[in-house]
């Protein structure tokens, strides 16, 4: 959406903070290279305390006042706000820095804007950008307010150019939305392939340069790009993994996660987030040398709630140990077992052997492999399970079925509610294969 030379931008941070915080200074390193990865050259960086926010200017005049002779002082033609602007207080800063002036959201629009690389990446993007900038569709400019009309080849219309605008990204915003939608429909078809081969997905998640793209390349041979910088990779990317006990499963690595993500950002990218919301195990990615690793495992919790993905099972993988001094590879648990954690490095290779074990145990205990015998009355219930992609083979005889089935457990569970009695049928059946036999 913006064209900038190729030198970069010369930008001032301002990072805002509230009482009591104690993370200020973690949260402006992060800012900082949210502002690298967008190709920004920071000159000064201020912090202003915003405990309550000015409605004009979001920051104090007396801050504002200092803004402008830092960005004289230094020739900055950027300021960087680590802060949700309204239009209005975007409008206001820029008026009176004379410069622009991007909040969060903006920044991390136009970090996702550049490395979007496929056609639904791009899709998204623009999509989310579009319903940002519509919110600053306001009368900044006096040019806005003209009406078109009196002249010839422009009479007729009489709306005015502001409205023109509103209208015109409307109507783009719509079209955007149609073709993500035709999109998300072929993401389903494929989803229903994978559901009837009864393969399961596992999804990489973590915050974003915790090391996913790496592992995904070490396990698969990818070559998916990988960098050390935040949001290196937007676009999902899937590959069928053969050779482990657990039997084949499609791993998918994903768009990473940060704190404050920009909600126009996780509702574009709903198809794309499905691969995780959908998943059988999350491989949650984390960086073990990172300080503020606890704090960020917290973020991609927030992250993975609102998108539904919460309940799906978890096998955390702390990554990077090679930067941490004395750290060796190992596979532990805790919470009482129920928590699995693999301690591995990525670049190396190192611990990934691990890995594999993990996720063969962890797919192959809660998956249901039995053969269930359905008489000719329950048809239905047997094209049921054929629609949830849950049979393997089957056998018929004069008494109806014999239906070998393989799936994890949670998809057979999620069965369960079928109506018409079948899911109460499946239920008993299934537990009674589970019960020990004399």
């Amino acid at each position: 959406m913006y064209d900038r030379a190729a030198k970069g931008e010369l930008a001032i941070l301002v990072q805002t903070t509230q009482g009591g915080a104690s993370d200020t200074d973690a949260r402006l390193q992060e800012f900082a290279e949210l502002a690298a990865s967008a190709g920004a050259t920071v000159v000064a960086s201020v912090q202003a305390r915003v405990d309550q926010p000015n409605a004009r200017f979001l920051l104090g005049t007396g801050k504002v006042e200092e803004l402008r002779q830092l960005k004289l002082a230094n020739g900055a033609d950027l300021i960087l706000i680590n802060h949700v602007l309204s239009p209005v207080q975007e409008r206001n800063l820029e008026k009176y820095c004379e410069c622009r002036v991007i909040g969060r959201t903006g920044l991390i629009l136009d970090i996702f804007a550049l490395r979007a690389r496929s056609h639904e990446g791009k899709l998204q993007v623009e999509l989310a950008q579009l319903k940002h900038m519509a919110t600053r569709a306001v009368r900044g400019w006096s040019g806005l307010d003209s009406q078109r009309g009196g002249s010839i080849g422009l009479r007729g219309p009489g709306e005015t150019k502001l409205e023109l605008d509103r209208r015109l990204l409307r109507g783009r915003i719509q079209q955007l939305q149609e073709r993500l939608d035709k999109v998300a429909l072929q993401r389903e078809q494929t989803r229903r392939g994978r559901l009837r081969n009864a393969i399961p997905l596992v999804s990489l998640v973590g915050y974003t340069n915790a090391g996913k793209s790496t592992l995904f390349n070490r396990i698969t041979g990818a070559g998916v790009y990988a960098a050390d910088q935040l949001f290196a990779t937007l676009d999902p990317t899937l590959r069928r993994i053969e050779g482990l006990p657990c039997g084949p499963f499609v791993l998918a690595d994903t768009v990473g996660f940060i704190r404050d993500l920009p909600h126009d950002l996780v509702a574009a990218f709903q198809s794309t987030l499905s691969e995780t919301r959908d998943a059988d195990l999350l491989l949650h990615v984390i960086d073990a040398s990172d300080p503020e690793r606890e704090q960020r495992m917290a973020d991609v919790a927030e992250v993975l709630a609102h998108i539904g993905a919460d309940e799906v099972p978890q096998l955390q993988v702390f990554n990077k140990i090679d930067r941490v001094e004395g750290s060796q590879p190992r596979r532990d648990a805790v919470d009482g077992g129920t928590q699995a954690r693999v301690w591995l490095s990525a670049a190396s290779g190192q611990g990934v052997d691990l890995l594999h074990q993990a996720i063969s145990d962890l797919l192959g205990h809660d998956r249901v492999c039995t053969t269930l015998h359905l008489t000719s009355a329950q048809g239905r219930l047997r094209s049921r399970l054929y629609a949830a992609g849950v049979v393997q083979s089957e056998d018929s005889d004069d008494s109806g079925w014999q239906v070998a089935i393989d799936a994890p457990r949670a998809r057979l569970q999620a069965l369960y509610g079928l109506p018409d009695g079948d899911g109460a049928t499946l239920r008993k059946a299934l537990e009674a294969d589970d019960r020990p036999q004399d």
